[in-house]
């Protein structure tokens, strides 16, 4: 199938399937002339690559996961270990976020929002 075709089975865009296939995340394809040709297993490679994404796994991680993916010989630990570091990191993201969004909910409660210039958000933003 083509490079529109795979984005389409895959979920990936074909700006960001050049991209995987630039860093080195998914191999070239096969050309048929001047076109990519990418079979069943490319396109499967490149759903794991977006179901990964959408977990919130960074590149490298993602290459790391690859490596596993293919390895039929590795242990369930490393993958899980990997998991977990994730799911860590996303929490504390969660918190830092979570206490960013406090904070701008405070600052519009203290705002009047009227036509005095006098503003709490803007104070805190000069700070």
């Amino acid at each position: 199938m083509n490079i529109g075709a795979a984005s389409d089975a895959s979920g990936v865009s074909q700006r960001m399937i050049r991209h995987y296939e630039k860093i080195g995340l998914v191999p070239a394809p096969a050309r048929r002339g001047i076109y990519r040709h990418y079979a069943d297993p490319d396109v499967h490679r490149l759903r794991f690559i977006a179901n990964a994404r959408d977990l919130g796994f960074p590149i490298e991680e993602i290459r790391t996961l690859l490596g596993l993916w293919s390895d039929r010989e590795r242990s369930s630990a490393e993958v899980k270990a990997l998991a977990e570091s994730r799911a860590a990191e996303l929490g504390r993201k969660v918190r830092a976020l979570e206490n960013m969004r406090r904070s701008l909910i405070w600052l519009v409660q203290s705002c009047h929002g009227d036509d005095r210039p006098d503003c709490p958000i803007m104070d805190r933003l000069a700070e």
